[in-house]
C-alpha cells in the first residue's frame, strides 16, 4: 500500500513546488536573467529607430558641446590638448555610473509584471538590468575612446589596468545607489522627483570638466567624499601619463560602493514585497 507521502500533495501545483537546489536550479537562474535581458533589449532598443546608435550618439553629442564650447572660451583642457580626449575621460565614466543606477533603481517597476511569476525574482531583476547597462556602457565607451584617438591620430601611453578599474568601480557605485534607490523609490515615489534635485549639479561636482587639483583647497575638501571625482580621476590618470591622481582612494570608493550595495540588498529583501504589491 503506498505512503500518504509518496505523492505530492493535491493542493499545491507541481508547477509551484520549490525547485530543488543545485544546477538546475542555477540553470534556471541564469536563463531568467538572460530572458530579461533580452525582454529589455528589445523593448528598449528594439523600438526605437536607430536601436543601440542613439546609445553612442547620445553621449557623443554631450562630450562634442562641452568640447566646441570650452576651446571657444580657454586655448586648451587641463590635459593634453585635445579637448575630446579630456571630456570624455571625464564624461564617459559618468554617464556609466548614472546609467546603471537610474535603470537600476527603476528594476522593479520595469519588471512589476513579470516579478508574480515564482520563477522571477527581485535580484534577476535587478541583475538583468546591471548586466545589460554595464555592457552596453562599457561598448559604448570602447567605441568614443578609440573613435577620438583615430579621428585625432593621438597616440596615446594607456594605462589599461586603471581604465578599467575606474570603470569597474562606476559600475559598483552605480549599482550600489540604484539598489537603494530602487527601494526608496518604490515606498516613496516622490523620491525620485528629490533624488534628481538634489543631485542636478553632480555632473559638476565629478570631475567631468576640470581636475580635482584646480579647484580651490576648501572645494577640494568637501569634493574628496564624492567617489565619481575619485573615479574621472582615476580614469584620466590611465589616459594621461604625465598626470597623477595622488588624492585618488579605491579603498574608500569600493567600501562606499560595497556599503551602498548591502545596504540596498537588505532593504529590497525586506520591503520587496511591500512595493510589488502596491
Amino acid at each position: 500500500m503506498p505512503s500518504r507521502y509518496s505523492t505530492p500533495r493535491p493542493d499545491i501545483p507541481e508547477a509551484l513546488a520549490p525547485s530543488p537546489p543545485g544546477p538546475t536550479h542555477g540553470l534556471a537562474t541564469l536563463r531568467t536573467i538572460a530572458a530579461l535581458i533580452l525582454r529589455e533589449m528589445s523593448t528598449r532598443y528594439g523600438r526605437t529607430p536607430g536601436g543601440y546608435i542613439w546609445g553612442v550618439l547620445e553621449p557623443l553629442a554631450a562630450i562634442m558641446v562641452l568640447s566646441i564650447g570650452f576651446s571657444l572660451l580657454i586655448h586648451s583642457p587641463s590635459l593634453g590638448t585635445s579637448f575630446l580626449l579630456f571630456y570624455s575621460t571625464g564624461y564617459l565614466p559618468f554617464n556609466l555610473y548614472q546609467s546603471i543606477s537610474l535603470t537600476t533603481a527603476r528594476a522593479l517597476s520595469f519588471s512589476r509584471p513579470l516579478l508574480r511569476y515564482p520563477t522571477v525574482t527581485w535580484a534577476d531583476a535587478v541583475l538583468a538590468r546591471f548586466i545589460l547597462n554595464s555592457l552596453t556602457g562599457l561598448l559604448v565607451t570602447i567605441l568614443l575612446i578609440s573613435g577620438i584617438l583615430m579621428f585625432e591620430k593621438h597616440r596615446a601611453i594607456l594605462d589599461i589596468p586603471a581604465i578599467l578599474e575606474a570603470l569597474g568601480l562606476a559600475m559598483m557605485v552605480g549599482l550600489g545607489i540604484g539598489t537603494v534607490n530602487c527601494v526608496l523609490m518604490g515606498l516613496y515615489p516622490l523620491w525620485e522627483l528629490v533624488w534628481s534635485v538634489i543631485t542636478r549639479p553632480l555632473f559638476i561636482a565629478s570631475g567631468v570638466m576640470f581636475l580635482f587639483e584646480d579647484l580651490p583647497q576648501s572645494v577640494q575638501n568637501i569634493l574628496w567624499y564624492n567617489p565619481l571625482m575619485h573615479i574621472s580621476g582615476l580614469m584620466r590618470d590611465g589616459f594621461y601619463p604625465t598626470y597623477t591622481a595622488s588624492y585618488v582612494s579605491v579603498t574608500y570608493v569600493l567600501l562606499t560602493s560595497m556599503s551602498l550595495l548591502a545596504l540596498g540588498l537588505i532593504l529590497m529583501s525586506r520591503y520587496h514585497r511591500v512595493i510589488l504589491n502596491r
